[in-house]
């Protein structure tokens, strides 16, 4: 049976920023303990020939190779369009 003190309830509550009561440091003390004895029950499982999860659903990223396509329009025609620009590029707004 996992025993935490009050002290390191205390300690996780001032990590936390959380000002408890003494009540809720009480509670919040016998909730823990109750969590780390659930865990500590799973430790015990005998997981031989259990493969480890890191994801559950299968999904895999597709990914698709980058290929440049040239175009028809020269470069000239695109920068002829553009409403702001200086000789070889366009000018766009700030973002920041």
């Amino acid at each position: 049976m996992t025993v935490i003190s009050r002290d390191e309830v205390q300690h996780l509550a001032q990590l936390s920023s959380l000002q408890l009561s003494d009540d809720e440091t009480t509670n919040l003390q016998k909730d823990i303990e109750n969590i780390l004895n659930y865990i500590q029950q799973l430790d015990e499982l005998d997981t031989t020939g259990v493969e480890p999860t890191y994801q559950v659903t299968g999904l895999e990223n597709i990914w698709r190779d980058d290929t440049v396509v040239q175009s028809s329009v020269s470069r000239e025609t695109l920068l002829s369009l553009a409403q702001d620009k200086t000789v070889d590029s366009v000018k766009v707004p700030k973002v920041l």
